[in-house]
């Protein structure tokens, strides 16, 4: 059974980042969950009856990558789940990226296991019937009082905004971005024309790998129209971030993003030949200057790719 055909995306909550202590989830009944596999295929044993009356979790590896600190961020794992009372593999699969909140809507005790865990770790844990909705507690046979046991590889964690250095810009006639606590950018058109050519300041120089054009650049972004000071288009509000490659947007878009890093957010305003032109598309008229400020969240596989904006 696939987990990712269990799990309804909702949209990502703005929580404070938590405060990251692991060795809350500890319990005995661990002991009896014994882990397998390589890295990528984990796998379990139950060597006895694991019920517990709150999520368990211990870290079997401790990754050194990025930190799961808060539920807005997209995470990859693979994982097997096992019935605790009879040892029965109940799902064994790998996810494609999604937010933890995503996850948490039907799975509160598994998002628990992720929360404050580092990309490259493996986590066994134990989650107790009501940890998990009753539609995927249902979908898996389990009844009232079972717990499950659990192995999990957690392979990516991404950014849940920019997280770089902020750079100073000083040219004139720029927009300005204000951000929300969650990183969210809210931007102000200047009451004066637009640039007549691509116009890009690096607001946040992140410290990752640098982008490339055969890259799936996992992003957020908020585009708005010049004139109308519209936005047009917004990860944030739809709740997901996107993926991109650079020969899947428009030319504006692309040339603003070759070169930057990993962490960085960039401010793009982009004339009228290197966005939609003289046809515009969709709710975007023709002839329109697009803006654009872009959170880099890092690099999926390029088969995770869509075509945006």
């Amino acid at each position: 059974m696939s987990l990712s055909a269990l799990a309804l995306v909702g949209c990502a909550s703005s929580g404070a980042p938590a405060a990251c202590d692991r060795s809350a989830g500890a319990s005995s009944a661990l002991e009896l969950i014994t882990p397998s596999g390589a890295e990528g295929t984990p796998g379990l044993t139950v060597k006895g009856p694991v019920r517990v009356p709150h999520t368990a979790f211990e870290d079997v590896t401790v990754g050194e990558g990025p930190v799961v600190t808060s539920d807005t961020q997209d995470v990859v794992f693979s994982i097997t789940i096992a019935n605790g009372t009879s040892g029965e593999t109940l799902v064994s699969s790998p996810t494609e990226v999604r937010p933890l909140s995503g996850w948490r809507e039907h799975y509160e005790g598994l998002a628990d296991m992720m929360m404050c865990a580092s990309e490259g770790s493996r986590i066994v844990g134990a989650i107790p019937y009501d940890q998990m909705s009753a539609e995927a507690a249902t979908s898996m046979g389990l009844k009232d009082g079972e717990s499950v046991a659990v192995v999990l590889d957690l392979q990516r964690v991404y950014l849940a905004a920019a997280d770089g250095v902020p750079q100073y810009n000083d040219r004139p006639g720029m927009p300005s971005v204000v951000l929300a606590p969650d990183g969210a950018p809210g931007i102000i058109i200047p009451d004066a024309a637009p640039p007549s050519e691509l116009a890009v300041e690096v607001l946040k120089r992140g410290d990752g790998p640098v982008v490339t054009d055969t890259d799936s650049i996992r992003v957020h972004y908020t585009g708005v129209t010049w004139d109308d000071r519209t936005v047009f288009d917004s990860t944030w509000e739809k709740g997901a971030s996107a993926a991109v490659t650079l020969d899947g947007v428009v030319p504006g878009f692309a040339q603003a993003l070759e070169g930057a890093t990993v962490g960085s957010q960039i401010l793009a305003v982009i004339p009228p030949d290197l966005g939609y032109g003289d046809e515009g598309t969709g709710s975007i008229p023709g002839g329109a200057t697009l803006v654009f400020v872009v959170d880099i969240l890092g690099v999926d596989a390029a088969t995770d790719a869509t075509t945006t904006p």
